[in-house]
């Protein structure tokens, strides 16, 4: 076969293919564009779910006659002033949108420089740019994209139906907004507005919160808790959804580094990681978050679509990730999501009740008891003792994380989940608030204390290895083999410990205690494979978690035990004190509020 050059027309409809894979990858490139030159206002149309139009207008710093012929062009871009890739300050920087989506269709610019007093048009058909031409235009720029791949008729082929479009491209827009919430949206869809987002104001977590609630829905500022944290260099923020306000798939999980909208590996790891033992594995968090670092620090270019990036230090980010997560979720204590009282309400009213968030299904509990080791149980008999806190032994605060006495005397206005008033068919207990009641589901709330103080006691004093009376080789691929050695400090601290054992093997010489007899085998190999794809590995804090969450299931007050009204007013001031008592082990709700006001409407009082 003879080498040679493609025609030029040919290796921009390749451009295309990977630029432009669908009319919402156009929509994303534009407004990047739009966003990237200062605007203040974007402006959004759809036709046909973008096959006949797509219409972009911005009131950015524009572009003079000679910058509009230059900037269909492959490869031109004003977004690298010093040629340096290492440090990537805009949105788009490769210069091919452009370009790319003109090989593909009939493309008209419009664009008048902030400085200038004339406007001009241009346009472009098929990759052929024509002459530019006088227009009548304000500041800014407006693109239009007509008949998209009429240039590739296969690929309207693949392209889904009209409304599959604009959904597509809608949420891309919806995107991008969150990560700009000082500029104003609007998205108009086959001559209907679809989006009407006004420039935030102020404070910009509260802009963004303002946004996010916007975007996806009025109960998240209700329900999600503020984050906002740094670590050398590396800054956080963003809220995330309380675990009781979840999901069934991960859609409203958002990323962003540096204002970019990222589908990246490491996040999803990471909030998976932070709400491992807060949630069942079928469910999802609802979170957004926004990193922001240093641009040397990210390499924004290793995907076409810009969707995923790579960063210098994984493990930093990962971590800040998580704890600050988590420590958000610890502040937020005893609290859980509201949407749970509407539902209880909504099931107390005659009509059926809209679907809410949260997932009724009360998670099967596992009937199996871990296998006794020496010392296992000893270990943690004292922290399942149900309401006794006289038996505790004095371990330091990390046992009991900040315990609260029995206060039988209080009073309603004393603390945030009141005073016992009853217990009802000896599961639950009713106590009386300031302004409603609460009721608590004894046996959850109390499976989440036992659970955390069994966490307190593992972080004081380790995790107990068992050493293998014959250690175990496990033949694995090189590469799972070196994923697995370099994490090796981390393994031992969860009480695995391995070695290396040669090519394509390592050696394991202890397991965790807690897991009693183990598949050395199959836990390497989840171990590996969980690594492969993400980057990091939560499996194997999973099943120490699993085990302790079975504990103390098995260690907590059961459903059909009478309390005493001291225990009940216990159990509510330990709720108060100890993080993530808003939801047992599962991510079920422990207790649910319901205010006098809305009691009185459900007896027709208001």
């Amino acid at each position: 076969m003879t080498i040679r050059r493609l025609p030029e027309g040919l290796v921009n409809r390749i451009a295309a293919g990977e630029v432009v894979e669908r009319p919402a990858s156009a929509v994303k490139e534009l407004v990047e564009n739009a966003i990237d030159a200062g605007a203040r206002r974007i402006d959004v149309t759809l036709e046909d779910g973008g096959r006949a139009l797509i219409a972009v207008s911005d009131d950015g710093c524009g572009m003079t006659v000679d910058e509009m012929t230059l900037a269909v062009e492959r490869h031109a871009t004003s977004k690298l002033p010093d040629d340096d890739l290492s440090r990537i300050a805009f949105l788009g920087f490769r210069g091919e949108a452009l370009p790319s989506i003109a090989a593909v269709s009939r493309l008209a610019i419009t664009s008048r420089a902030g400085d200038a007093t004339d406007a001009w048009t241009l346009a472009v058909e098929g990759g052929e740019a024509r002459a530019p031409q006088p227009a009548a235009f304000g500041r800014g720029t407006r693109i239009e994209v007509r008949d998209l791949f009429y240039a590739t008729p296969a690929r309207l082929k693949f392209l889904k139906s009209p409304r599959s479009e604009n959904q597509a491209a809608v949420e891309v827009l919806n995107q991008l907004a969150m990560a700009h919430p000082d500029i104003a949206f609007s998205a108009t869809v086959d001559g209907r507005a679809s989006i009407r987002l006004d420039a935030g104001q102020g404070d910009l977590l509260d802009a963004r919160l303002k946004r996010l609630s916007a975007i996806m829905g009025r109960d998240f500022a209700d329900n999600a808790v503020a984050i906002d944290a740094e670590r050398e260099g590396v800054r956080l923020t963003g809220y995330a959804g309380l675990p009781t306000y979840n999901r069934g798939n991960a859609r409203l999980q958002y990323g962003f580094v540096n204002g970019r909208p990222v589908k990246d590996k490491l996040f999803i790891g990471a909030i998976r990681g932070a709400y491992q033992d807060l949630l069942a594995r079928d469910r999802h968090p609802v979170v957004a978050l926004f990193l922001e670092l240093e641009p040397i620090d990210v390499d924004v270019n290793v995907h076409p679509a810009k969707a995923e990036v790579r960063f210098r230090d994984s493990g930093l980010v990962r971590g800040l990730i998580v704890s600050a997560i988590r420590h958000a979720l610890g502040e937020a204590g005893h609290r859980a999501a509201t949407t749970v009282a509407h539902a209880a309400l909504g099931s107390a009213r005659p009509e059926p009740p809209a679907p809410g968030l949260f997932h009724q299904h009360r998670p099967a509990t596992p009937r199996w008891t871990p296998p006794h080791q020496p010392g296992m149980a000893e270990d943690f008999a004292d922290y399942q003792a149900p309401l006794d806190y006289s038996r505790a032994p004095d371990t330091g605060p990390a046992a009991r994380p900040r315990q609260a006495e029995a206060a039988p005397e209080a009073t309603a206005a004393d603390h945030p989940l009141g005073a016992a008033c009853a217990q009802l068919h000896g599961t639950y207990v009713v106590a009386q608030t300031p302004d409603g009641i609460v009721i608590v589901d004894q046996h959850a709330a109390h499976e989440r204390l036992v659970y955390e103080r069994m966490k307190a006691a593992l972080a004081e004093n380790g995790v107990r290895r068992q050493m293998l009376l014959i250690p175990e080789v496990v033949e694995l691929s090189e590469s799972d083999c070196e994923r697995l050695l370099v994490r090796a400090d981390q393994l031992a601290e969860l009480g695995l410990v391995i070695d290396d054992f040669g090519a394509g093997a390592v050696v394991v010489r202890e397991v965790p205690a807690l897991l009693g007899k183990v598949d050395a085998q199959g836990l390497l190999r989840d171990l590996a494979d969980e690594l492969a794809e993400l980057g990091d590995s939560t499996v194997l804090k999973e099943r120490l978690d699993e085990v302790c969450s079975t504990m103390a299931c098995h260690g907590s007050v059961r459903a059909g035990r009478q309390l005493a009204p001291e225990e009940m007013n216990a159990l509510l001031r330990e709720m108060e004190a100890t993080p993530y008592s808003g939801q047992c082990n599962h991510g079920r709700p422990t207790w649910i509020e319901l205010k006098l006001a809305d009691i009185e409407r459900l007896f027709g009082r208001r």
